[in-house]
This record gives structure tokens, sequence and C-alpha cells, in this order.
């Protein structure tokens, strides 16, 4: 039996496999992706996505590919027991943090179809779909993959590290014996997209709608273009397929639309679930996306979700595998991800189950009290909430011993007034305009007020941005600093802040507790911006 040798293999090629293939890839790793299906699943299943994975997306190269597939999710309001309006949730207000329209709907399908065009670039990475895992074993070197493609001959792959992102059903986990923790979520729901037609399209809501109704709650959500979803919670007794076929998925529409106003595009029953795995990683196996959790639907973060965990392993990985971070802290570094991505999960997870608890009461009698109290809660005036503010921040992991309000949070990306080109030809050469990302690119990076306040040593591996020297167009930043009450920040290559100081000798100390937690050299800093 032949064998192969890859940095990293990957199981199942969904968005976060697709993503997690790309992300590892772009760092020059070499990659195999095993996948059951020979091409994208053409049914649509995640309908939202937000900015944080748009700003994945532009680290991959592929938002101008998405962008034609995605628009802004339209605000979303909520009915109580009487048809009066109780909640409204919408955008956080521009300009926007993350560079990016906060919530977008968007189609899966075309989605994917770009990551994998991107991947497709890549000859590093080795996707072969139609092709079954049958066999995972892993020793202190590595792991042993046994996949076959239809009637051929098994094959042995071999890798160093192994991401299991193969659905709810994972092969992985089970392989791995790493069980599912139940969150106490567990109810049956029709899920129907419509392609609606002018004359249906006039009929409905021009905005996202949940039904807080006991006798059925449901939801409406605007997709792109003509596109309309509704998840209809089924009632105790009712049969899922019957719910599933045409004639019964009308019935549940009468009192939104006729056949004669769209055209089924797919309808499905599901049994939503709230689970997450007790271990995410196993020596060199790792599990993300649906492999490691799975979510109720409200706020539709599940793919969302996904994402994040790839790319929080992914640089993880990288930093590894490059031979960054060695010994003991390298061990200490993947194991984070598990840690960080766990508790995240739990608790989204956790708010998400009370959003749902809004929608969902079945009581009549408790469903009118709930309507009343959130009304008293905004003195009968009903107020926006971005979504965004559901987010929990990381907590645990590869984050700064000093706990600070800004540490493990999401950092904005500003717009830059000014920024140097990648070709590094100096000030003559700046682009005015570029977000923060595309300007200085990934990695760690330490944001600071002033350039004065940058210590005069700087860690290996970390860029420097003083927006005394390149400012930002927007004050995202300056805002963020004065709510955190910090003049320097210290971002992980995901994005999220490792911690925050106030002060050349606090930032100093950060950078110091850094270096010795990752076990990095330290370099005197030269003068990088222009």
């Amino acid at each position: 039996m032949s064998e192969q040798v890859f940095d990293v293999a990957i199981a199942g090629y969904g968005p976060s496999g697709a993503v997690a293939a790309a992300l590892l890839g772009q760092a020059g790793l070499k990659v195999y992706v095993c996948e059951r299906l020979e091409d994208v699943y053409e049914i649509p299943r995640a309908i939202a996505l937000d900015h944080e994975i748009m700003r994945t997306f532009q680290q991959l190269g592929v938002v101008e590919a998405v962008e034609p597939f995605c628009e802004p999710f339209t605000p979303s309001e909520f009915y109580g027991v009487d048809g009066q309006l109780i909640r409204r949730m919408t955008m956080v207000a521009p300009p926007y943090p993350q560079g990016y329209t906060p919530s977008m709907v968007f189609s899966q399908p075309p989605v994917e179809r770009a990551l994998r065009s991107r991947v497709a670039q890549m000859a590093n990475v080795r996707v072969e779909p139609g092709t079954e895992l049958r066999d995972l074993q892993q020793d202190a070197e590595g792991a042993t993959l046994t996949v076959s493609t239809g009637d051929g001959e098994p094959r042995r792959i071999r890798a160093r590290y192994v991401i299991g992102c193969d659905g709810g059903s994972s092969f992985v986990r089970a392989q791995m014996d790493l069980p599912l923790e139940d969150l106490a979520f567990d109810e049956p729901w029709l899920v129907v997209d419509v392609l609606v037609n002018e004359r249906g399209l006039a009929k409905l809501p021009k905005v996202s709608v949940q039904f807080c109704e006991p006798e059925r709650p449901c939801t409406l959500v605007i997709g792109p273009k003509n596109h309309r979803r509704w998840e209809i919670s089924l009632k105790a007794g009712e049969d899922p397929r019957e719910a599933a076929t045409p004639e019964r998925t009308w019935e549940l529409l009468s009192r939104w639309l006729t056949p004669e106003d769209g055209e089924l595009w797919r309808q499905a029953s599901y049994r939503f679930h709230a689970l997450v795995a007790a271990q995410w990683r196993k020596g060199r196996v790792f599990l993300a996306g649906d492999a490691a959790h799975m979510q109720p639907p409200f706020l539709g973060q599940g793919m969302c979700q996904g994402m994040r965990d790839v790319t929080n392993l992914s640089w993880k990985l990288v930093s590894v595998l490059r031979g960054e971070v060695t010994g003991s802290a390298a061990q200490d570094l993947l194991d984070s991800y598990g840690t960080e991505r766990k508790a995240h999960v739990r608790e989204l997870t956790s708010r998400i189950k009370g959003v749902g608890a809004v929608i969902c009461e079945r009581d009549p009698v408790k469903a009118r009290a709930r309507d009343a109290k959130l009304l008293a809660d905004c003195g009968g005036v009903v107020k926006d909430t971005p979504r965004q503010d559901v987010l929990p921040r990381l907590e645990g992991g590869l984050l700064a011993a000093t706990d600070t309000t800004g540490r493990g949070t999401l950092f904005p990306q500003p717009r830059l007034r000014s920024a140097p080109c990648h070709s590094g030809l100096g000030p003559e050469s700046m682009q005015p305009g570029a977000l923060m990302d595309e300007a200085i690119g990934g990695g760690w990076r330490l944001v600071v007020v002033k350039a004065a306040d940058a210590p005069g040593e700087i860690p290996q591996g970390i860029t420097v941005l003083a927006l005394d020297v390149t400012p930002e167009a927007e004050g995202v930043v300056a805002q963020w600093m004065q709510r955190h009450q910090c003049d320097a920040a210290l971002v992980r290559p995901d994005h999220y802040v490792y911690g925050t100081a106030q002060g050349a000798a606090a930032t100093q100390d950060l950078l110091n507790e850094w270096r010795l937690r990752l076990q990095q050299p330290t370099l005197q800093l030269e003068e990088t911006n222009p």
C-alpha cells in the first residue's frame, strides 16, 4: 500500500475544511484533503455570516469572489403573542469595526465554490473528492489515514497533524473516541427555502421576523435576492418526514404564500441540537466545525463558529510546523485551541439558547409574561440591539496573564489614511484607504496610539503599527482604545487581542510576557513605519 506524507491532513471539505485548507496552504504547508462527496453540496444550508468571517475571506483573497452572493442582513423583528413588536436586532452603526458589513446573508454553494477555487490555485494542497476516510491511527510522530476512492485500492496518507472537519456524524471523532457533551437543546424544525416571485415578495415583510407565538414559533429570514427562508418548529407528534413533503410544507407556509407565489427550492426536517466535544484534541488529531459542536439555528452562527475554529487552529499549526514555537510552548499553543474554542462555543451556545427561549416559549401565560417583561425593560419603546453584542470574548488559552476588558476580544480592522505598499518602496508608494490587514499583513501585531509608546525592544515576529505615524481614517481603533482604557494592544494572527497595556512600561511588560510564553528571542526595534 503506497504512502504519501503531508504536514496536515483534513477530513471533510465543507466550509470549515475549505477555509482550513486555504489558510494552511496559503502559509506554504503541504496539505491533503479528502471528501466523501464529489462536488459542492448544492442545497444551501447556512444562510448567515459576519464581518469576522469576511475578514478571514480578505486574508484568503476571496472577498471579491464571494461578495456577489452576499447581502446585508436586514433587521430582525420579534413579535409576541398578540402580534406586538417586542424586540429588534440590527447592525452596529458605521463605521464598521472590521471593515465589512457586520451581518450578512449569503448563498452557501457559490461561496464554497469560491473557496475551493482559491485552494485549487495552491500546488501544495491536494484535494481528493469522492474519497472516503476508512481508518485513522496515530503515533508519536504523526498520523496515518487510510482512504479509498470508489472501488479503488485503499491508500495510506501520512500527516504530522489531522483536522476532522467531517460534520456532525464525524468519523474522526468516533475513531478517536471523543464524546460530545449535551448542552440541553433538542427540537424538531422544518427548514424551507423558497425562491419567491414578485407577487409573493409583495406579500412578505421587508425585514426578517421572529414569530414568538406559542402555537408554532417560526422564523422568516430575508436571504439574497428573492431567496426567503422559513424555520418552522414542529409540534409533538408531528411527523418530520410528512412535514417535509411539498403538500404539507405549502400548508405550513399558507399564512404567507401560496404555490403561485414562488418555487420550493428545498425543504428538510432537522433536529436541532446543542452539543460540544468534551475534548477537541487527541494527540495529533483535532476536531473543528460540526465535528466539534452543533448549535441551535438562532442568530445563524453555526458555520461562523466552524470557520472561527479553523482560523484559530491554523495559525497555531503553522507556528509549530514552521518551528517558530517549539518544545513545551508548542504543545501549550496547540492545547490552547481546544481551551479557547470550547469555552467560546459553550458561552455563545448559552446565549443563542437564550435568544431561542424568547422565540420558543410554548406556554401562552409565560409567553405573555415574556412579552410584558421585554417591553417593560425598554420602557415600552423597543430599542435596537446589535447582533454582534451577543458574541463573547475568548477566555483562557493563549491570552495575557493580566485580565483587561480588551483581552480576548476581536480587534477592529481600521481603514488607514495611508499605508505602505507591500513593494516596500517607501512613503512615495503609499496607498490611501487600505484596511489594516492589507496594509501591514497578518501575524502578530502591536498597535499603539503613539510611536513613542512602542518599547525599544520588540520580540521577533511582531509588526508595529503606530497610529500617529500611520493614522486611521474613521477612528474605530481610537474608540476601541478609549472603551478599553488602553493605548496599546497586542493582536494575535487570528485578530483576537492577546493583551492590552497603558503606557510604554506596561507595554514592554506585555511583550516580555509574550516572549517568555512562546519562548521567543528579542530583537531591537527597527523603524518600519513611513
